[in-house]
């Protein structure tokens, strides 16, 4: 059964402790990176068969796969997803940003140009839950952004295939090309390149400890979004919530890993406990209660505090992934909200939604890094160049500072390359 703790009744640091896999996976990682980028496509079929059970001769999901899929999944899903894709367009469109020029004292311009990166690479998990809504999440800010390619790698099934909700969604959300690849060789794949599957500058999604790993690994010869960790949960709630629904939104993170976590946070010691009864009611009706199970025995807990303000803070400390205001008056608390991936506000607004239909997106910080990460967004698919320019008049207004700058630091042939143009120009002037 969950654990019910009262603020002040233990340390806040017990209180505040996650208990994060440990999973020893780095050197193994580090042997599959180290094969894909020595062999290439040999490798990754190497690894396919060993992991996936399966032994493929081509790499690449072909057009009349992706085909396929969209008539397997039918009308009505694809329906679906053109309307979580056009929410998550909608909410995304709004963060992109042009550059900027301006034009100072004697000629100086000064800018900043906002440029795509040309090829971003998508993990999309597949196992038991193949993450279609991964896909929209991921490709559409990348297409946003004005990234010409974009690649999605994503393991396949025993009989070889992707699953259908995936290629259907890669179809959606204009995927340049899918390859059947899964686990640290997709990212290394991708990080590296091989025969079949190009090089990629950004790698961008969720995935096990061994994606986790390995994306850390290649961080430097490509860039990542960040090193994502087990789902989170937390829901701060008054005692006017049904316990019924407070239940139902905790076990719908649970579902996702044994390592998931799922906490409410609640001024009402009533509600706590009737929040607990709830959970082990609807734990038996879940196809996936074993692991529910475990993650909320594991890693779940009902904290109860003095007030709603007390339970803000508390959540601020904590960082959460997706973070639930289940109170009257939500919009009064989220100023408060210092720290947290997403929030949802109100008691009609279940996490589920963000995970598929708002817009907003949902590959998001975990395991604490909301205190100084953000959900991704367009920006990760662009990249800044910045633009100086200075006439000669401008140059001579500022290189002796320049060079008092410069020689602070013992840095004398940067001095000399601040007033070496106007030595030269006086010296041709005085022949």
């Amino acid at each position: 059964m969950i654990r019910i703790v009262k603020l002040g009744d233990m340390p806040k640091e017990e209180i505040l402790k996650r208990e994060l896999p440990t999973l020893k996976v780095a050197d193994k990682v580090s042997e599959i990176l180290r094969n894909v980028k020595e062999k290439g496509d040999e490798a990754l079929l190497y690894y396919t068969e060993k992991y996936d059970g399966v032994r493929l001769s081509s790499l690449q999901a072909a057009k009349e796969e992706i085909d396929a899929a969209v008539a397997e999944v039918g009308p009505e899903f694809m329906r679906i997803l053109r309307r979580a894709a056009e929410n998550i367009r909608l909410f995304h469109e709004k963060q992109k940003r042009d550059g900027f020029f301006f034009t100072r004292e004697n000629g100086v311009v000064l800018g900043q140009r906002v440029v795509p990166v040309d090829r971003a690479g998508v993990y999309v998990p597949g196992g038991t839950a193949p993450l279609c809504s991964t896909v929209l999440m991921d490709v559409i800010p990348a297409k946003l952004a004005g990234c010409p390619d974009v690649i999605l790698c994503t393991p396949p099934g025993k009989d070889g295939k992707i699953a259908p909700a995936v290629l259907a969604a890669a179809s959606v959300a204009g995927v340049d090309r899918v390859f059947r690849i899964g686990g640290a060789q997709a990212v290394a794949a991708m990080a590296y390149g091989t025969g079949s599957v190009p090089k990629v500058d950004k790698i961008v999604g969720p995935g096990n400890a061994y994606v986790a790993e390995a994306k850390r690994q290649v961080y430097g010869a490509v860039s990542v979004d960040m090193i994502a960790g087990p789902s989170e949960i937390l829901i701060v709630s008054d005692g006017k919530s049904d316990p019924r629904v407070l239940a139902a939104d905790m076990l719908s993170q649970a579902e996702h890993d044994k390592n998931a976590s799922a906490v409410l946070i609640t001024d009402s010691a009533l509600l706590a406990e009737e929040v607990a009864v709830e959970i082990e009611k609807q734990l038996s009706s879940l196809e996936r209660e074993e692991i529910a199970r475990a993650s909320i025995e594991e890693n779940g807990k009902i904290i109860v505090t003095g007030d709603l303000f007390d339970a803000v803070e508390l959540s601020n400390d904590l960082a959460p992934e997706h973070l639930e205001l289940a109170v009257e008056d939500p919009f009064a608390l989220l100023g408060r909200v210092r720290h947290a991936g997403s929030v949802f506000l109100g008691r009609n607004t279940p996490e589920a939604l963000g995970d598929y239909l708002a817009g907003p997106n949902h590959t998001l910080p975990t395991g604490g890094t909301a205190r100084f990460s953000s959900p991704l967004s367009v920006d990760d698919f662009v990249k800044k160049i910045q633009v100086t320019y200075f006439t000669p008049e401008a140059l001579s207004g500022v290189r002796e500072d320049v060079a008092a700058f410069a020689r602070a630091e013992g840095l004398t042939g940067h001095a000399r390359s601040a007033l070496i143009r106007d030595e030269i120009k006086n010296a041709e002037e005085e022949k």
